[in-house]
């Protein structure tokens, strides 16, 4: 979209009231003392809606716009009250919403409410803006692929459950931060909670409605903790039913692993611990993961590898001893070691991961997610798919948006470009056979393109690559301790994965 430099006065710049951003911006004061000290290094992009008289941020920049406004009213200096602007002409609304998220994501702090109200907003744009009376979650990915804003079926449909369902009853816990794994742990609470009462209790199901909002409300807070509200189910489920919390637990964990708890006669009491442990021992058996990815409300499949519905990351994809959820608390505990020593990160990691074991599956599903919260916290999680099986545990599905590059400044590009290719190095995306990857590619990626042909030249300029020796201070400097630690441990993950695959003489790639 071609731009125009215009001069502006600052009371002719409206903030944009759709900003993904319902919150106060974390580095507000860096950036007041940024302009204040060296001026307006990036000039606001502004549109203009048609027959209005003032401008509207076009894509990120209402924090700059509130400072600007602040130092002119502190200072009232006229440097303040003229401003260059980038002016792009009005296209349509959802365009703007989605120019304000990618910004807002690239430079990171937007918790995940606040980025699902945003696709929320969209959803209801593009439908308002192509006349139609509705747009399936399919359709919703195919209209924000073709804005150039690449987000899955699976992800859409966790925001739209985040702010359809969580948002009213923990709003303080989504406002603090409350994270994707998080919220994907609560989904998954909620459906095998939900299986379980109606099995037990079919004619009173509308009853579990009013148990889990009471207790997510009563829960709700700044330190929301899931097991807390597990827990509390279990005490329900345990109460309603007559059988002691032991029982209780069993069942709901056998539900969550996807497995059919068999008990003959549902009746031990709360005080008969012993006899529970000796009637459920041997009834444990396999039975396909249940649940839909909409809805909560009803055992009904997941969706299998040749639905038209991309499929759902459920926590045991990489059938290891431990669920993502576990995987993802053992790595939160490796984070917080990283004061402690930075050496010892690689022998934490391998401590928890079994290396000695050799087990494959689990170090798979921890590179997995490592990748999925380097990218998500970066603004690129859509470009991460989990791989079971085989390879490194996840591979990249393209290269990033290319009209980042317009968007970004140097020193955000730089780093975004950077991350990329380590996790590309981390997944061997320029080593692994053909055949086991471009299968899994999309068709319309350029990474597809590039590896299919061997177009070196396609792939380099088609993400930024900078001289290795920049790596430090473009990258590894600039990472906050969260993915600083998250990257250490991937590269040692990555190490892990290869050293056992040596040693037990099974090929990573199939």
């Amino acid at each position: 979209m071609d731009a125009t430099v215009l001069v502006v006065e600052l009371g002719q710049i409206q903030p944009y009231e759709r900003n993904p951003r319902h919150s106060r911006n974390r580095e507000y004061d860096r950036i007041k003392d940024s302009i204040r000290n060296h001026g307006l290094d990036q000039p606001l992009i502004i549109t203009q809606r048609p027959g209005a008289a003032d401008y509207i941020v076009h894509t990120g920049g209402n924090t700059r716009l509130f400072v600007l406004k602040e130092l002119f009213e502190e200072t009232g200096d006229p440097c303040y009250s003229r401003i260059p602007c980038l002016y792009r002409p009005w296209r349509q609304e959802s365009d703007v919403v989605l120019a304000h998220l990618r910004e807002n994501d690239i430079r990171g702090g937007l918790t995940f409410v606040d980025k699902a109200r945003a696709i929320l907003e969209v959803w209801k744009l593009l439908a308002e803006e192509g006349g139609f009376e509705a747009v399936s979650q399919r359709q919703l990915e195919v209209e924000l692929r073709r804005a150039g804003y690449r987000i899955s079926q699976a992800l859409i449909s966790q925001m739209e459950y985040v702010v359809c369902r969580l948002l009213p009853v923990i709003p303080l816990a989504l406002e603090q931060g409350l994270g994707r794994p998080q919220v994907e742990r609560i989904r998954r609470l909620e459906r095998a909670a939900y299986t379980v009462w109606c099995e037990r209790f079919p004619d009173d199901a509308d009853q579990f409605e009013a148990i889990f909002v009471t207790l997510c409300r009563r829960y709700d807070g700044p330190d929301w903790e899931t097991d807390v509200l597990r827990g509390a189910l279990e005490s329900e489920i345990a109460e309603a039913a007559e059988v002691s919390i032991h029982t209780a637990k069993v069942i709901l964990e056998a539900e969550l692993a996807g497995r059919k708890l068999v008990i003959p006669e549902f009746v031990a009491g709360p005080d008969d611990e012993s006899s529970v442990t000796d009637d459920v021992g041997p009834c444990l058996s396999d039975a396909g993961a249940t649940q839909n990815s909409d809805n909560p409300k009803g055992p009904i499949a997941l969706p299998t590898q040749d639905d038209d519905v991309p499929q759902e990351v459920p926590g045991d994809l990489f059938e290891t001893t431990d669920s993502v959820e576990s995987l993802d608390h053992d790595l939160d505990d490796v984070d917080s070691g990283v004061t402690e020593s930075a050496e010892r990160i690689p022998e934490m990691l391998s401590a928890k991961t079994g290396t000695g074991s050799g087990d494959l599956k689990s170090l798979r599903g921890r590179a997995w997610t490592l990748a999925a919260r380097l990218a998500q916290r970066n603004g690129i999680g859509e470009l991460i798919e989990p791989l079971s099986g085989n390879g490194l545990g996840f591979l990249l599905r393209d290269v990033p948006d290319p009209a980042l590059a317009e968007q970004l400044d140097e020193d955000n590009l730089s780093r975004l470009s950077m991350l990329w290719w380590q996790l590309a190095a981390c997944a061997e995306m320029t080593f692994a056979p053909l055949e086991s990857i471009l299968p899994l590619l999309p068709a319309d990626a350029i990474l597809r393109r590039a590896l299919e042909t061997e177009d070196v030249d396609l792939l380099f300029s088609s993400i930024w690559t900078l001289d290795p020796g920049h790596t430090g201070y473009r990258l590894w400097r600039v990472l906050d301790e969260r993915d600083w630690s998250d990257l250490l441990n991937l590269m040692d993950t990555y190490r892990c994965i290869r050293r056992v695959a040596e040693d037990t003489g099974v090929s990573v790639w199939v």
